[in-house]
């Protein structure tokens, strides 16, 4: 049995979460900070599009570094979205507040983890 990389399940949870956004946008758009200008579905679909191509660029070797690189970045990007759902689901039942409260932190591990999939694919 063949074991799955860790770029490739970066590259996965990119893509995942990318055709996400396509195929169920409303939990995305309410995400969007309010302060952001334009549409909601428009910055769902942009950020979608962008793990898409992430996905993309960590699953080719060629471009992979540069792509992990870009995906740290991202995942720092997204977390006013993730802070923006915390404070909305505030007074939803524990088990969701905390779950929403998670996604924040959990930003954390996700750039270490493109960071070492950018040093290990440049070296």
């Amino acid at each position: 049995m063949r074991r799955v990389s860790s770029p490739q399940l970066l590259a996965g949870l990119l893509a995942g979460a990318g055709a996400a956004h396509f195929l169920m946008p409303e939990p995305f758009d309410s995400i969007v900070p309010r302060a952001l200008p334009g549409s909601p579905r428009t910055w769902t679909r942009v950020s979608g599009a962008a793990e898409l191509a992430l996905a993309a660029g960590i699953a080719l070797p060629r471009t992979r570094a540069r792509a992990a690189c870009a995906a740290a970045a991202f995942f720092v990007a997204v977390v006013p979205a993730n802070a923006q759902m915390a404070a909305d689901w505030r007074d939803r039942p524990a088990p969701l507040r905390r779950a929403a409260q998670a996604r924040v932190p959990l930003q954390i591990p996700l750039v270490l983890w493109a960071r070492k999939v950018a040093r290990d694919a440049a070296a």
